[in-house]
């Protein structure tokens, strides 16, 4: 049989399609894998097209693919109501994962741990994962020589698993001398001694492995001083917050303000933590100003996005910010940045 394996968005490996890729080739199937939701004029009829999409701005990609194919299956976070996992194709198989869709890749990819202990609405994991559990140790994750021992580790919650587990872990990152980059954040609000210390001996790095880095996420006002009391562990065990890249959600919260977005968006910056804001749902929305300025009227989370992303407010206060402007950005080097009052 022939399959199509569609990654419609996401620069990262596509663990999921990966898995589906390797079980279909286990049954003798053959694979093409392609980032376009269109038809080609040559390829063939398929037995089976799958495709992925991450980002619920992908749903236009994911009806253009459905219009090429009808029928096709379409997993990933896009449609956060959609509890459809891998494993309901694939079985309980071990996980396998046909890296060559991706030959350009060297690192290994994996999780150590499913599931989350929280329940964020916004949220899908909990609905597809359930409580948190180990599934994985770091030498079955790792492919071996000759490839570089860099880890992406897809856990979204690392520290929920049960604790004699990830301090395992731990240990075999530690042993391994693995360069690690837990790209989906640990959860900050949760952090105590030992967990901050954990993080404090592995080699953490982004997700390039060029750059000593953690990533976290501040999710809505109400967590301020859960957040920075995190912040503060973390820097007492020797992970400064200048190293901290902080997954922000904007657009969620039914009292969400341009005041109150600035307000968490400050304080990130005034202790040197980079954002990165993460928009739920309409990119193009405006927000009631709160006590902001006028000239906030009908800015868009997309603009504060890309606002923010480019660095743009080490020069230029977002009020004054060209979307269209070509800038020279400030370099990761650059000092402390000053804040922009609301």
């Amino acid at each position: 049989m022939k399959v199509r394996i569609t990654q419609l968005d996401g620069k990262l490996p596509n663990l999921a399609l990966m898995k589906l890729a390797q079980y279909h080739r286990d049954c003798g199937d053959s694979i093409h894998f392609s980032r376009s939701p269109y038809r080609d004029l040559l390829e063939p009829e398929y037995g089976r097209v799958y495709a992925s999409a991450i980002f619920s701005f992908s749903v236009k990609r994911v009806a253009t693919l459905l219009a090429s194919f009808p029928g096709a299956t379409v997993g990933g976070t896009w449609n956060v109501l959609d509890p459809t996992t891998v494993e309901e194709v694939t079985g309980d198989r071990a996980d396998q994962y046909d890296y060559s869709l991706y030959p350009d890749f060297s690192a290994s990819i994996g999780f150590t741990a499913r599931g989350c202990r929280l329940k964020c609405g916004f949220c899908v994991v909990p609905k597809k994962e359930g409580k948190p559990r180990a599934v994985n140790t770091i030498p079955e994750i790792w492919r071996g020589d000759p490839y570089p021992k860099h880890l992406h580790l897809l856990d979204n919650d690392f520290f929920g698993q049960p604790r004699d587990q990830w301090q395992a872990r731990i240990r075999e990152m530690i042993d391994g001398n693995f360069k690690v980059c837990l790209n989906q954040g640990i959860n900050i609000r949760m952090i105590d001694d030992e967990s901050a210390a954990a993080i404090a001996s592995i080699r953490h790095y982004n997700d390039s492995f060029t750059e000593r880095v953690v990533y976290t996420a501040w999710d809505n006002i109400g967590d301020e001083e859960r957040f920075f009391r995190g912040v503060d562990t973390l820097e007492r065990y020797g992970v400064p917050s200048f190293r901290l890249r902080v997954y922000m959600l904007v657009g969620y919260d039914k009292h969400e303000t341009w005041e109150r977005i600035l307000h968490r968006f400050n304080r990130m910056v005034e202790r040197q933590i980079r954002p990165y804001p993460m928009i739920y749902g309409n990119r193009k929305r405006t927000l009631p100003l709160g006590n902001c300025k006028q000239a906030l009227k009908n800015r868009t989370l997309a603009e504060f996005q890309r606002w923010v992303i480019r660095r743009s407010y080490a020069i230029v206060p977002f009020e004054h910010y060209d979307v269209n402007a070509r800038k020279k950005e400030p370099t990761p080097s650059s000092p402390q940045l000053d804040m922009w009052q609301p």
